[in-house]
């Protein structure tokens, strides 16, 4: 797989703030913010998509999206995984959106 943005977040190379980083993932606010919240959780291991992804790393992923929405977004949130090109996905490292902190309507997009 091709190294990504994510990656070199990961690696330290792009700063960021974490809100969240363990073992296994990182989380950081979005540069380009869909909500008012709206946090990016990121496995450290470059999983292109989440079908690549093991489901320990997916069940770990999922957790810490939940416990921060929660904390984020007590009014509630949405998570997305965008999965391939017709999917939207546009980093070919796997992660998921946290997006809260207002009404979101559906459909999306």
């Amino acid at each position: 797989m091709a190294d990504t943005i994510f990656g070199r977040i990961i690696r330290g190379e792009i700063p960021v703030s974490f809100v969240h980083q363990d073992d296994v993932c990182v989380a950081f606010a979005d540069n380009a913010p869909q909500a008012p919240v709206h946090v990016l959780i990121i496995p450290r291991q470059p999983f292109e998509d989440i079908i690549e992804a093991d489901d320990q790393t997916i069940g770990h992923v999922m957790n810490i999206a939940a416990v921060l929405g929660e904390k984020m977004c007590p009014e509630g949130f949405r998570l997305v995984t965008n999965t391939g090109r017709d999917g939207g996905q546009s980093v070919q490292h796997w992660h998921v959106h946290l997006l809260g902190g207002r009404e979101l309507g559906w459909p999306p997009g």
